[in-house]
Parts: C-alpha cells; structure tokens; sequence
C-alpha cells in the first residue's frame, strides 16, 4: 500500500496497481477494476470530508487528447486533474496541426515532448489509444475509441451501481438500445460479467451484434418481456452518428418499443435503478418523467464519473512512482 499526499495528509491506494495503462476493461481483473472503484470511493470519502483540492498529481502534466467531440467526458478528464493538482493541455483535433498533415503519433509525440505524463485520448478509430501506448512513452488512458471501448464511462457505472446495491453480483443488469454501436455497452458487458452480474442486452435485432451470446448474455428483442427480472436498467444512446442506414423504422417506433417511460418503471422492481450514460434524448430512450424520476441515477452517474476518472489518473501515476522507486 502506498500514500500520496493530500493538503498534509495520506491517501491510501487500496491495493498496488501495476497497469501502465488503462484502454479497456476486458483485459482488467476483477481485482484491478474493483481497485479502481474502491480508489473512487476513497475520493468520495474525502470530499465528504471538504477535502476537494488534492495535491497528488502536483507537478504532473496531464494531456487531454480530444478527436472527437465530447461535453461530459472532456470536462470531467479535465475536472479530475485539476483536483488532484496536476497541470493540463487540452488539446482539440480542429485547428490542430492534424490539418496540415501531422500523423496521429506526431501530435502525442509532441505533446509528450512538452512534458505531458498521463495522455487522455478519445478518437473514432477503434485501437488508437492501444496504438498510442505501443508508440508513445506515456501512461494512456483510454476516453472511448471508435466503437471499440469506453472504460471509465463503465467504470463510472458500476460504481454508481455498487454504491446503490452494495454489490454487483447476482443483479440482473439490462443493456438498452443501440448495442451495435455502442462502446459503452462494451465495456460495460465486460466490467458487469466479472463482477458477477447477470447481463441482457436489448434493442431491435438490426442494432444487436451477431454471437453477442459468446460474451455470456443473453438477447431480448421485447424490453416490456424482462422488465420484472431486471435490477439496474441502463439506456443507451442511438448513436445516430456511427450509423450507416436504418436501423429501425422510426425515432417513434423505437421510443414505443425501447423507450423507458412511466408505465414501464411502475412495472419494474420496486427498487428498479435507471442509468443512462448521455447525453441523453429526451423523450427517445426515456422520458422527462423517467429521467428526473425517484428511480434515476443520471446525474450521479456525472457526479462519480469525476470520482472515477481521478482514481484512474491517480492509479497510473502509482504505477510509475513504483517503477521509479
């Protein structure tokens, strides 16, 4: 076990951490990603506390790579650094030197060049962070690529989900929506299943990847048919923007269908828990009623992404202090 310093006092990492990297959760043990979330509910503990500024990243460097657009995950990379005192680059592919040329690798090269330590990074190709790691001396931290991976974004939500239920393992957890395109969904079968979570996938069949079975779910193309078994219900996005074609008849079908709304909460478990990882279409996946509801964990779903995301900048820099020592 070892401490980092916060405002003159220790934060005890749960167990060592021995990742360089960290671009996706289906190489991760369940003793690591368990790591992760309980270094998170250590950060929460502190800022109960009003201990919010802390100083174990002063004098680190911490690069946001963005090629893709983001709200939420830009800004709580950003956040979590800034708590934890390091010095950041906040760096946009538009205007960019990309424009004129620059590989990929070059841009991360340069920036590490300029001192940059841990590298957030999100781009639309599947594997970029995984090629950065291989090419560039940096700590990577994967902010979603392609439809490949989202890790903290799972993360986040097994966390928010742990501290509801106390544990994962037994619930049921359904997946909602657009599993094709979905890296959240990816991450999250991978995180949920290796903490003993029952998992279901949903949505109409066009947006269902073929053999999804292999990973140890189960399909349902009716959600009305698993509402009373599910315990966590989470809602994913269409993503209209990674799609080639139509994928369903219409927005309204789909919401008809697919869409959480107040009849199907008040047939679902009593303590049923409503996740959505956003941005969130109104009236699409969920309704207003739902979304703002007594069974929805959105907006601490936001809250603990920041928890999450600074565990993870927290433990990567770990690993390299105990490769220094």
């Amino acid at each position: 076990m070892s401490d980092s310093q916060v405002e003159g006092q220790s934060v005890p990492t749960q167990q060592r951490w021995d990742q360089k990297h960290l671009v996706g959760l289906q190489d991760l043990s369940t003793d690591e990603i368990t790591t992760i979330l309980d270094q998170a509910a250590e950060f929460k503990r502190l800022a109960e506390e009003g201990k919010t500024k802390l100083s174990a990243l002063q004098g680190v460097v911490v690069a946001n790579l963005f090629f893709e657009p983001s709200t939420r995950t830009r800004t709580s990379f950003s956040l979590a650094a800034k708590r934890l005192s390091a010095d950041t680059i906040d760096f946009s592919s538009s205007g960019s030197s990309l424009v004129k040329g620059e590989t990929f690798i070059d841009t991360a090269a340069n920036i590490r060049a300029m001192g940059a330590q841990l590298v957030v990074v999100r781009h639309s190709t599947p594997g970029a962070p995984h090629l950065l790691a291989r090419n560039v001396d940096v700590n990577v931290l994967n902010a979603g690529d392609g439809t490949h991976e989202h890790p903290t974004q799972a993360l986040l939500d097994l966390f928010t989900i742990r501290e509801n239920r106390g544990s994962l393992k037994g619930l049921t957890v359904t997946l909602v929506g657009d599993i094709r395109h979905s890296r959240v969904a990816r991450s999250n079968i991978w995180g949920l299943k290796k903490l003993g979570a029952n998992v279901i996938v949903c949505g109409p069949a066009t947006l269902i990847p073929r053999n999804i079975e292999k990973l140890g779910v189960r399909v349902s193309h009716s959600l009305d048919d698993i509402l009373e078994e599910t315990d966590c219900i989470n809602l994913l996005r269409i993503q209209f923007e990674r799609q080639r074609g139509a994928y369903f008849p219409s927005i309204r079908e789909y919401a008809h269908l697919f869409g959480m709304n107040g009849d199907r909460v008040r047939r679902a478990k009593d303590d049923v828990l409503i996740l959505a990882p956003g941005p969130i279409n109104r009236g699409v996946e969920l309704t207003p009623e739902v979304a703002d509801g007594e069974h929805s964990v959105i907006l601490s779903q936001v809250t603990n992404g920041l928890l999450i995301r600074m565990a993870c900048l927290y433990l990567l820099h770990q690993y390299n202090k105990t490769q220094s020592d």
